[in-house]
Parts: C-alpha cells; sequence; structure tokens
C-alpha cells in the first residue's frame, strides 16, 4: 500500500506542476490537465519524438520514461547539474514543484550540436534505448526461452532455444513490473532476487489471436512454483514437502540428495524457502491435452479426452524397461537412434542379468528388441495403486489417499471452466481445492464440526457447488514418462499462461553440437 501512496503522490505532484511548465514554454496551461494530450506537449517541450509516448503505457519501462521526463525538466528550466539530475530521479515529490515554481525561464532542450557527450555517456544512450525496445519486445510480442529437460523429447530437444508467441494468448501485463532487466526471477552470477514484491500489479492480460487448443506446445509458469526450496528451485516444493515434511524443507541447512550430471548424488543445504509471484514461477514447457470443460482420464498409457482416445504426437516417447544378458552400448544407441547416454538407465540384478530404462518411440523400442542381448522389453505401465504402498509418498496428483492413481492410469477427472460450477463435496474437493484456495485466492475450510457433518466453508459459508473464475488447462510431456506434469500438480490456470511455442531458432545437442538441420524449424 505504501508504495502507492508514493506513486500516487507524484502523479498528484506532477499534475499540479505541469500547467506551470506549460505556461512558461509558451504552451497553453489547460493542455496539462488533458490525459494523453498532456504527455504529448511534454515530450514536444522537451525536444523528446511524439511516439515516446507509447513507452508510457508499458509497465515497467513507464516508471523509467517518468524518471527521464522528471530529468529533462530541469534540463529545459536552466537546471543541467548533476545534483539536480539526481535529485529529480530520487526526490521528483520536492524537486519537480521546487524546480518548476522557481525564479526560472524556459530555456528549452539542448541544442544537438551543442551536446558534449563523451563516449561513455553516447553508449549509455545507446543501451537504454535498446534496453527500453528490447524490454517492450520480449513483454508484448516474442520472447526467447530454452528447453534444459528431455520432458518434450523427441518433439522438442534439450538444448532447443525457442521464441515463444505471447501475441497467440494475449500477452500480460507484467504483475511485478520493477525487475532486473532481460532475468527472469534471479540475476546470475550474484544468485540473488531480480525482482521487488513491494511494488506489485494485479493480473491482466492484452487481447490475443486466441486461447491454447489441443496440441499446442505452450510455456507456462510452473503452477506449483509460489514457494521453491532455494537450492532446489526446479522441484515443487510441495513435491518435496510431500517427500520430506515442512519442518525440514524450512531449516536453511536441512541436506537433501541432488543428482549431478554424472548420475552421482551429493548433499546439499535447503538453503530455505522463497515466494515467488505468478509471473516470476519457474517456465515450463508442455503439450496441451485438455481445454476447459474436458473430461480426462489416461488408462494404460493411452490418453482419452471426452472419452476419444488422443494420439500421443509423432515424436513423443514412452518409457520401455528391458530384461538384458550383457549391458547395452550406449554409444551405439546414440548414433542409431540419437538416445542420449543420460536418458539410459542400467544396472545389474540381482540374479546376475541387467536392466535398462530407455525413453523413446514404440517404433525404436521395436528395433531394440531385436538386439542380441535383449531378453524381455515391456513398455511402462504403471497400475492404479502402484503409490499406495504406505513406504513411499504419493507424487501423482491429487497426493491424498482417496485416489491411487499412477501416471499410466489416472482419472476421469473434469478440467474446469470459467463460469461453470462444479457440486462439491468431500470426495471430489482434492481434486479442486487447490485451484479455489490458491489460484481463485477464496479462504477454504472443511469444519468437522457442523451438526450435518463435515460441511465444506468458502470465504467463511458453507457451500454445496462452487463456480470456477478462470479457464484451466490440463499440459502433459510428449516424453510420457520421463515428463512432471499436470499428472503430478494438477491444473493450469489461465493466469499462468506465458505463450505459444512457434519458432525453433537455435539448437545444440548437449554432446555432438549444432543440430544444422533443426534450425529455424517450426513447433508442431
Amino acid at each position: 500500500m505504501i508504495p502507492y501512496i508514493f506513486l500516487y503522490a507524484y502523479f498528484a505532484i506532477l499534475l499540479a506542476s505541469l500547467w506551470k511548465l506549460f505556461q512558461k514554454a509558451g504552451k497553453p496551461t489547460w493542455a496539462a490537465f488533458v490525459p494523453g494530450y498532456n504527455i504529448l506537449v511534454w515530450l514536444k517541450i522537451t525536444g523528446k519524438p511524439w511516439w515516446w509516448i507509447v513507452l508510457f503505457i508499458v509497465p515497467g519501462v513507464n516508471l523509467l520514461m517518468f524518471i527521464l521526463m522528471n530529468v529533462n525538466i530541469s534540463i529545459v528550466l536552466g537546471e543541467r547539474r548533476f545534483k539536480e539530475h539526481v535529485l529529480m530521479t530520487f526526490l521528483p515529490w520536492w524537486k519537480v514543484p521546487a524546480t518548476v515554481f522557481a525564479q526560472n525561464s524556459y530555456v528549452g532542450p539542448i541544442p544537438a550540436g551543442s551536446r558534449k557527450r563523451g563516449l561513455l555517456g553516447q553508449w549509455g544512450d545507446a543501451i537504454l534505448f535498446a534496453v527500453i525496445v528490447a524490454t517492450v519486445f520480449r513483454t508484448y510480442t516474442f520472447e526467447a526461452f530454452t528447453i534444459p529437460t528431455p520432458s518434450m523429447e523427441k518433439s522438442l530437444l534439450v538444448g532447443d532455444y525457442l521464441f515463444v508467441s505471447k501475441l497467440s494468448y494475449g500477452p500480460r501485463l507484467p504483475m511485478t513490473p520493477l525487475t532486473f532487466p532481460f532475468t527472469h526471477h534471479t540475476i546470475p552470477v550474484v544468485n540473488s532476487q531480480s525482482f521487488v514484491t513491494w511494488f506489485s500489479q494485479p493480473y491482466r492480460r492484452l487481447p490475443g489471436f486466441g486461447t491454447p487448443q489441443r496440441g499446442d506446445a505452450v510455456v507456462f509458469n510452473f503452477p506449483e512454483g509460489d514457494t521453491v526450496v532455494a537450492n532446489f528451485q526446479n522441484q515443487s516444493y510441495y513435491q518435496l514437502k510431500r517427500e520430506h515434511g515442512f519442518a525440514k524443507l524450512n531449516d536453511p541447512n536441512y541436506r537433501m540428495a541432488e543428482r549431478q550430471p554424472d548420475g552421482r548424488e551429493i548433499l546439499k543445504p535447503g538453503g530455505g524457502l522463497l515466494i515467488r509471484p505468478v509471473d516470476k514461477q519457474e517456465n515450463y514447457i508442455k503439450r496441451c491435452i485438455g481445454t476447459p470443460g474436458d473430461s480426462l482420464r489416461v488408462t494404460h498409457g493411452q490418453v482419452y479426452v471426452n472419452s476419444e482416445p488422443l494420439a500421443l504426437a509423432n515424436t513423443g516417447q514412452y518409457n520401455y524397461e528391458f530384461v538384458l544378458s550383457a549391458p547395452l552400448n550406449t554409444d551405439r544407441i546414440k548414433t542409431l537412434f540419437d538416445i542420449s547416454a543420460s536418458d539410459v538407465y542400467q544396472g545389474q540384478m540381482q540374479d546376475g542379468s541387467f536392466y535398462a530404462l530407455i525413453p523413446t518411440s514404440p517404433t525404436v523400442a521395436a528395433k531394440l528388441e531385436k538386439f542380441d542381448s535383449v531378453v524381455s522389453m515391456k513398455r511402462q505401465d504403471h497400475e492404479a495403486g502402484f503409490y499406495s504402498d504406505p513406504r513411499y509418498f504419493r507424487p501423482i496428483f491429487p497426493s491424498n489417499p482417496a485416489y491411487d492413481w499412477s501416471e499410466d492410469n489416472f482419472g476421469p477427472l473434469w478440467i474446469p471452466k470459467a463460469g461453470a460450477t462444479l457440486q462439491l463435496d468431500l470426495k471430489i474437493l482434492p481434486l479442486y481445492e487447490r485451484a479455489i484456495r490458491v489460484y481463485e485466492g477464496h479462504d477454504l475450510k472443511v469444519d468437522p464440526s457442523a451438526s450435518s457433518g463435515q460441511q465444506i466453508l468458502i470465504d467463511g459459508s458453507p457451500v454445496t457447488s462452487y463456480t470456477f473464475e478462470q479457464d484451466y488447462y490440463w499440459m502433459m510431456g510428449d516424453n510420457r514418462h520421463r515428463s512432471q506434469d499436470s499428472r503430478f500438480w494438477g491444473f493450469v490456470p489461465f493466469d499462468h499462461i506465458v505463450g505459444k511455442a512457434v519458432l525453433v531458432w537455435f539448437t545444440k545437442d548437449p554432446d555432438t553440437g549444432i543440430r544444422w538441420k533443426r534450425l529455424f524449424t517450426v513447433v508442431r
């Protein structure tokens, strides 16, 4: 609240001062009170191009523009020392009226031919302009992302660099506009938070060309990424909580195992908890499988949407379990089928035989089955109840004993739609509790003392139904058994949607180098 008080006070003081600046510059004083037009006149007075007005409507950038224009007030009124510019930047509530109402005259902007700018100043102007233009571009049109995990292979590969269209579903206005340029949530090298939370904006989205459709490759903010363990930021805090317990995770020195690229595990401290707003949660990319209002289930690895089977993408993969007489040659597998050694899990069983777990397509799996060392092969198919053993924690959504689902046998469930009303009872509540409580911001409780038995309370009132306020989506990876997706953490709200992956502009295999044939290919 306090930041907004300062912001509104600044605008009030500026509005009360502009008329005097206009008067000194020979402009009509009434123009200072006409929204939009007053910015155009202000730009003209300070010698700036008219199209800069566009930058005043870009959240985050507009704050920088007001600071620049404050400094230009000093310049056109003859106060051109560095000290005045610093005061205009950090104390505009006092310095703007003090300068405008002082006994001075309008002298205009510094003529281009008289500007004595050193090399550092010229570079500073160029960098500042580039930062502003690039920020506007990546916020409202296209942004570059990279693929760090194999959850979408072979549709999207580790090492792919993508352009993601924010115009497809409508660009979101920044919810945390004060952030270090070109960072997401962390400043590299120093490894510190790149944004401030004391100044934020509500969720708003500009119109787009459509909404996510079934089959789209969608980038979104990780729904369970609102709270993360500092040193394990790419994992779900809630999943780690179910596995380790909250008290342990809250201890910055509690040590957890982290797998290294070479397969070793090392213990490292958790580092405590970090809270992140929606637009600073980790970016994920998955395939849109279900849209608002759909009913979905998975049976023996086959996805059904509204009772119709949904085919896996041609480039999609399952996990295959091999029993072997001898270990597989991973170099040969890489050469023949482009399966990285890091994706092949091998080991030896107690009877002396070997096993391997390999993610690949049904076509490639059939070829692997013909290898001389392969004794048997089957596709992974965890039955319902696979995680019911009390020795295991429940990784599958909604992580509730009433639901014994697995990643291969899941559902059925209904995907919430804005404006649709769902009849609530204690049985289905675990499926929609997080959507109601976290994504839509309601106080949800179950009252065990109600006279008629346990009763659901939303915002303090007993309810038997709930009407959803936004659309939700179901996202899954094409690499079905190597993907942390909606089967593990549930629905993706529309306000978490970032954009649609449209183009691979660069790609590099971690083992073999640039994949020349994939450059500038369309994402399908």
